[in-house]
């Protein structure tokens, strides 16, 4: 079964931590073991895991994608005038891949899963698979 999620993101750049939703998912599957893949089917946004404790690390990461490819430059060519978000959104990539042991997300002590918005504010979806190995 795929599980689905909506998220309505407020600006342009953010990441905003589904961590808790996708554990929700595997605690409400039962699931012991197996493999959470978390995926994003945008163009112009993505899934990362990094690290959820200090906002800072959010921040940071966002500034350098803007300093990385910023907003505007003379040439782009995409007449949507949104070539920075879809380079962001490659970059991060659509989708990740979660071990569950014990019927739980096996993530580190820092480690959340992010929705990494490049073109808001909008209202976005994203997919949940389980896959048991147990």
């Amino acid at each position: 079964m795929v599980h689905s999620g909506t998220i309505q993101t407020s600006r342009r750049d953010e990441m905003i931590d589904i961590t808790d939703r996708v554990a929700d998912i595997v605690r409400r599957e039962g699931v012991v073991g197996g493999l959470a893949v978390v995926y994003c089917p945008h163009t112009t946004a993505g899934i990362t895991i990094n690290e959820n404790a200090d906002p800072d690390v959010v921040r940071d990461m966002l500034m350098r994608w803007d300093e990385v490819y910023p907003w505007e430059h003379p040439k782009y060519r995409h007449i949507e005038g949104n070539s920075a978000s879809h380079l962001k959104a490659s970059t991060v990539g659509a989708s990740q891949t979660v071990i569950i042991e014990g019927g739980r997300l096996l993530l580190g002590r820092w480690q959340g899963i992010y929705f990494c918005e490049f073109d808001g504010p909008r209202q976005r979806t994203f997919y949940v698979k389980i896959v048991r190995t147990e």
